[in-house]
Formats: C-alpha cells, structure tokens, sequence
C-alpha cells in the first residue's frame, strides 16, 4: 500500500466496540517485532521513545531526531505507522502545522497530538487548539494525505485520582466536538479507567474514542463500552526493560 492507502486502512480500522489494538513501539526493531506479531498498525508512545534515546518525555528529544525514527520505522514495516507527536513542538499553529509535515513527508499516516502545554502546565485554550488542529488539517489535505489526527486531551491525566474525573467529562466532550468540527479524526483520553465514565464519553463523542490500558482493564470490557481504539502506552517499553533488567541479572 502506498501511504495515502495505509492512512485510510488505518482509519477503517477505527471501528467503535471493534477497536483496533496498539502494543506500542519505539524503535525500528519494536516495530518489526509487533508486526511480526500481527498487529494491524503501529504506533510509538512519546515516553517510549524519548527513554530509548535517553531523554526525558515533554519534547526533549529532538524533532528533527524524532523524525527520524519515525522515517526508520515506517522503513521497516508496511503497516500503517502513528507518531505521538506530543504538542508538535510549536505554540502557534502555523508552526506546528510545517513540524507535522515532516512527519507526513516520513510516510507516517497519523499523530497523537495533546492539548496539555509541554513544559508548563494546564491545557491550552479550546480555541487556541482547536485553530492547531485546523491548520494540521489543511496541511494534511494540501499533501493529499488522509492524515489520522488523533486529538488527545489530558484533562483527566492532569487529576490522577480517578474519583475526581467524572466532573471533567462535561469539559471532554466539549472538547472533542471542538476537535471533531476543526478536522481531527480520533479523539484520545489516557488516564481515564472508570467504565461509567468510559461509556459515557464513548456515547456522547462522535469520534472513534481512544483508551490507554491501565492495570485491571480488559479489551473485551472496553470494547463493550465502545471503545474504538486502545493503547499500551509506555507499558511495553517497561516491560522490555525490566525484563532486560532481569535476564542482565543472570550475567552479572
């Protein structure tokens, strides 16, 4: 498939109750490992990324650096290939529109792409980017890609105790139908766990609606609840790494 067919594969497979499922990656080599598996798509997880090069998550890592990973997994794989792209590396949305480009000229056909603002703290005003999204929108369309804008809020990861997150699904919503009319194509809420609260933001947004899994949460469970798209996170590279760990502790 040429990148405009695998962007389109990979919207398909974005189907509410039948969710695709990313183990994430962060490299060339996780890449060909989690399709070699039978993954459907991959994707990285910015924290998986950063840690594997040695930086910090919050756009540490160079763009110019990222991009280049993503041009060698995309390289590496013919599946379909998503790129958390944390806040796109820019304030304003002319900027973040030119560094998303980049990310499309790698092959990439999808971001994660979050409202929180990198490096300070809070989220950035709805219109401020929902304008963002807009501009990465008509990028997207001038190059002829059906680019997957994956709108991510971090409403609910910003408040980690859960019995706070149901006055914050009101603000969500509104956020994702803001999301949706400027161009986005997903809408993620990672650090939301309760099913209630799960359902009712599957319900209520008209965007196939993204999940991280957390311990104790079930595919089948979320699927249940609508749920169109699931992700690991930063768990596989953990995972990874504490096994690693583990079999080193044999040798030394």
């Amino acid at each position: 498939m040429n990148q405009t067919e695998k962007a389109r594969a990979f919207t398909a497979l974005h189907r509410k109750g039948d969710p695709v499922v990313l183990y994430n990656i962060w490299d060339a080599g996780s890449a060909r490992a989690v399709a070699e598996a039978g993954a459907k798509a991959v994707a990285t997880g910015s924290w998986s990324v950063a840690e594997a090069n040695g930086y910090g998550d919050g756009q540490e890592i160079p763009m110019l650096q990222l991009v280049d990973i993503a041009r060698g997994i995309v390289a590496a794989t013919d599946l379909p290939v998503s790129i958390d792209f944390e806040g796109g590396y820019a304030d304003d949305a002319a900027t973040v529109a030119l560094n998303v480009g980049r990310v499309i000229d790698a092959g990439a056909i999808g971001i994660n792409f979050e409202d929180q603002v990198v490096g300070g703290s809070g989220l950035h005003a709805l219109d401020a980017q929902a304008e963002k999204i807009k501009a990465i929108r008509a990028m997207a369309q001038e190059k002829g890609v059906p680019f997957f804008i994956n709108a991510r809020t971090d409403l609910f990861l910003k408040v980690s105790d859960p019995v706070r997150h149901a006055p914050l699904v009101d603000e969500a919503i509104e956020r994702a139908a803001a999301y949706a009319q400027a161009g986005a194509s997903g809408f993620f809420v990672p650090g939301l766990s309760n099913p209630d609260l799960i359902g009712r933001v599957c319900e209520a947004v008209a965007l196939p609606v993204n999940i991280m899994m957390r311990s104790g949460m079930d595919a089948k469970a979320l699927a249940g609840l609508g749920v169109a798209r699931i992700s690991h996170g930063p768990g596989p590279y953990r995972a990874m790494i504490e096994w690693l760990k583990a079999e080193a502790g044999k040798v030394y």
